[in-house]
């Protein structure tokens, strides 16, 4: 058998008969100590799996015999091993220019949520206990009492994202019943999730006013039947209308709703606790203006520009609140422990809101000078330049960042990063050598994810907090550039 390392030359064609079985295979001194470090199932399946491989190889006259010589074999087995252990969700370098990516798992949590996070996962935690009374206690109250005093709201309760908080507050306010939008307000967001389609979900009938560019308030007046149960609104962050525009403030239809005894409720998306325009980035409106203005409920979510773990915050009035935690939908919605832990040591920080470009990544990368971002490149651009010599051309060059792909998509920030670009003499090959590039990249211990324009690959530096992290691969990246 080859794994005596007897009945094959090297360089030869192997046959399936040269091949070992898998009990033999198992023998090997290195297969051992797999088996010792990762046990024997595990162990014993990939060898199966490397086999079966090399059968297919031999079959085909394609295997060499060299590849299953001991050492090979066991080489090869110990690789799969390992990479079968490999976790498919791994920690990246955003370096696109766009800070709340949802691909890359939007906000970056604060190091005092991933401290308390872990804290209460290392044992048991109190989260349906009450403390101080002994006995059952609310998830909600975890993080009730905080949203209340952060957005001046009556009652809060949270879910595990915001299209389930708007999902679950049609149903248990207007199920059955009908429910008056804006034709301007009929969104879609990520994976096709759109308003028409989740007010089927939850079982109301949706009564279009206005049009797509233009609503004013009679629009809604004219709307309101006996069968109403919710004027809604929803804040459109992921797009724009521009030119010959109207729509009714919350203000307005708060007095509206009130007059004809509906409720009304306001989706923000990707709602902010705190006013964007004190740190010189565009206006959103928050949950704590749309509770002053009237709104009954307003929904928004924790991972965006909140900051926070996914989830999705339901502040409102205590009564409409009240509805909505009792309806039975939401225990399917709920938040698990590891979010809430996550979302109440995020919360906490807005009770020190001078510390929040320090404290919460989402709101520091956001407010990161442009000069900074160019420094930072400054300490990039020779390095790489070396690193990717004589194949491409590195230069230091002023970006646009973009605020999120879904939040605040046509917003830019002034940044800065590098630019890469293929040292060709002509356009022949471009496309090819930049994704080859942008390949090694991804396959760095650390990946690095940029983004191609231009027949460029542009390293966006705003969100780069630690150039070791870069300069430390370096090396990698050139192996892989020159194999």
């Amino acid at each position: 058998m080859a794994a005596t390392g007897e009945s094959v030359v090297h360089g030869s064609k192997a046959r399936p008969q040269d091949l070992p079985s898998v009990d033999k295979l198992l023998r090997l001194d290195a297969a051992q100590a797999l088996v010792a470090a990762h046990g024997h199932t595990l162990v014993a399946t990939q060898a199966r799996n490397l086999l079966d491989h090399l059968r297919v190889l031999a079959l085909a006259g394609g295997l060499d015999a060299g590849s299953i010589l001991p050492e090979a074999l066991a080489h090869e087995l110990a690789n799969r091993v390992q990479a079968r252990l490999a976790p498919r969700l791994r920690r990246v370098l955003n370096l696109t220019g766009t800070v709340i990516h949802t691909n890359l798992g939007r906000s970056v949590l604060p190091q005092a949520a991933i401290a308390h996070l872990t804290a209460m996962m290392e044992g048991p935690n109190n989260l349906e206990y009450d403390l101080a009374g002994g006995g059952r206690g609310d998830r909600d109250s975890i993080v009730e009492g905080l949203l209340c005093e952060i957005t001046g709201a009556e009652a809060a309760t949270v879910v595990n994202n915001n299209a389930a908080a708007v999902l679950l507050t049609i149903a248990a306010l207007a199920g059955g019943r009908e429910v008056v939008i804006s034709r301007g307000e009929l969104v879609e967001i990520g994976g096709a999730f759109r308003m028409p389609d989740v007010m089927a979900s939850a079982g109301a009938a949706m009564v279009e006013v206005g049009t797509t560019n233009r609503t004013h308030l009679a629009d809604y007046a004219r709307a309101i039947t006996p069968q109403t149960a919710l004027l809604m609104k929803v804040h459109t962050s992921n797009y724009a209308v521009e030119g010959f525009t109207a729509s009714v403030p919350e203000a307005q239809l708060a007095e509206l709703a009130k007059e004809r005894g509906v409720a009304l409720a306001t989706d923000l998306g990707s709602g902010s606790l705190v006013d964007m325009s004190l740190y010189g980035l565009p206006k959103e409106p928050t949950p704590q203006e749309m509770l002053a203005a009237g709104c009954g409920v307003v929904t928004f979510s924790g991972d965006k520009l909140l900051g926070g773990p996914q989830a999705g915050l339901i502040v409102g009035s205590r009564e409409l609140v009240g509805k909505i935690r009792k309806f039975p939908m939401k225990r399917a919605l709920r938040l698990s422990k590891l979010p809430l832990a996550a979302l109440e040591a995020t919360l906490m920080l807005y009770l020190q809101p001078e510390l929040l470009t320090r404290d919460l990544p989402t709101l520091r990368w956001l407010t990161r000078p442009a000069a900074q971002a160019a420094q930072t490149a400054q300490q990039l651009l020779e390095p790489l330049r070396e690193a990717l010599a004589p194949r491409y051309a590195v230069t230091a060059e002023a970006m646009l960042s973009q605020i999120g792909s879904g939040s605040l998509p046509v917003d830019r920030l002034p940044s800065a990063g590098l630019a890469i670009a293929p040292l060709l003499p002509g356009k022949r090959g471009m496309g090819t050598a930049l994704e080859a590039l942008a390949t090694a990249l991804r396959e760095l211990p650390l990946p690095i994810i940029g983004r191609i324009a231009d027949d460029r690959l542009l390293l966006d530096c705003r969100c780069l907090d630690d150039p070791a992290d870069v300069l430390n691969q370096l090396a990698a990246l050139r192996e892989r550039i020159t194999a």
